[in-house]
């Protein structure tokens, strides 16, 4: 039996959703199951990992994991795989999954592969397959080493709500400390608007707002909707939007639920970070707009005109 560790995605002490969904994943294979969380305080989380498919919950919890640091953070998962005996270790599409999992990789003598969006299994050989090339083709790669390290694409598998494993709680001892890398603060965004990569509704704003006042209309409608505010590179480049609101291939990939396009054409680039979004609406101007190739539903106009209306019709269902 294939044994598969998922590292646990956690955000200011919560478990995010994504370590379900891998967690899912992994018993949809026939996979023994269990889930490692790194940090200061996540002791508590043993009994959700259970419920969320693991049998065995390797925690390290330790007040000098409170900051990040990827050293000693891949060092506790490398612990937690060789107690496991993990043949893959999974993590989430996080910025802590991309620094660690090539840290894991590297000390378990283990293949690394990056935004993959499934995992086959074909006796004892492993299939990943991931986009390549802006997302125009689909690589399936076999793993020709008997450990993988994978960093799994937001959105690519889904929870399962009856999938529940057991609890086994298994402690860690905490990493030594990265003399060679001292974190010393994490600065966070400090506005207080939804993460993109949370959000179940992302509405994001491209070229077609033109200018500041575009800009503030189309965030009234993210405000509206109680949805992550993005937006496409040309806004970013305009200096309109911050460079941690783009979505697209140089910046946050993004799989929400509803995924609401507003003046943006739909750049291949662009394209590559929304593109698992669960439905997808569109607003452009331009009926040819690539964007309306890849949009479940589409309406051709000008943002200026549509918003409010979208506005207006959100104010009537509300009430």
């Amino acid at each position: 039996m294939t044994n598969i560790l998922v590292v646990a995605d956690i955000k200011q002490g919560d478990l995010k959703g994504s370590t379900a969904e891998l967690l899912s994943k992994a018993r949809a294979l026939g996979a023994a199951t269990a889930a490692v969380a790194v940090g200061s305080n996540v002791a508590d989380l043993a009994p959700q990992l259970a419920a969320a498919g693991s049998d065995t919950q390797y925690i390290a919890d330790d007040p000098s994991l409170e900051i990040f640091s990827a050293a000693p953070f891949a060092a506790a998962v490398v612990e937690a795989a060789k107690a496991f005996s993990a043949d893959m270790v999974w993590f989430g599409f996080s910025e802590t999954g991309k620094a660690a999992a090539p840290r894991v990789a590297v000390q378990l003598e283990a293949a690394c592969a990056t935004e993959i969006i499934d995992v086959t299994m074909d006796g004892d050989d492993q299939h990943i397959v991931r986009p390549a090339i802006a997302n125009k083709v689909l690589q399936k790669v076999k793993i020709n080493v008997p450990k993988l390290v994978a960093v799994v694409r937001a959105g690519a598998f889904e929870a399962d709500p009856e999938v529940t494993g057991t609890e086994n709680v298994v402690t860690l001892d905490p990493p030594e400390k990265d003399m060679a890398a001292v974190v010393k603060e994490l600065i966070s965004d400090a506005s207080g608007e939804i993460d993109l990569a949370d959000a179940d509704i992302v509405v994001s704003v491209g070229r077609g707002a033109k200018d500041q006042a575009g800009v503030d209309l189309v965030k009234d409608l993210a405000d509206d909707l109680a949805a992550g505010f993005g937006s496409s590179r040309a806004m970013v480049d305009a200096g309109l939007m911050a460079h941690n609101k783009q979505v697209g291939q140089t910046g946050k990939i993004v799989a929400p639920s509803l995924y609401v396009a507003v003046g943006i054409s739909g750049a291949i680039q662009h394209l590559a970070g929304m593109n698992g979004a669960k439905v997808i609406l569109a607003v452009n101007k331009d009926p040819e707009a690539p964007i309306f190739n890849v949009a479940d539903f589409g309406i051709v106009g000008d943002l200026f005109d549509v918003v409010p209306l979208l506005k207006e019709e959100i104010k009537k269902i509300r009430a």
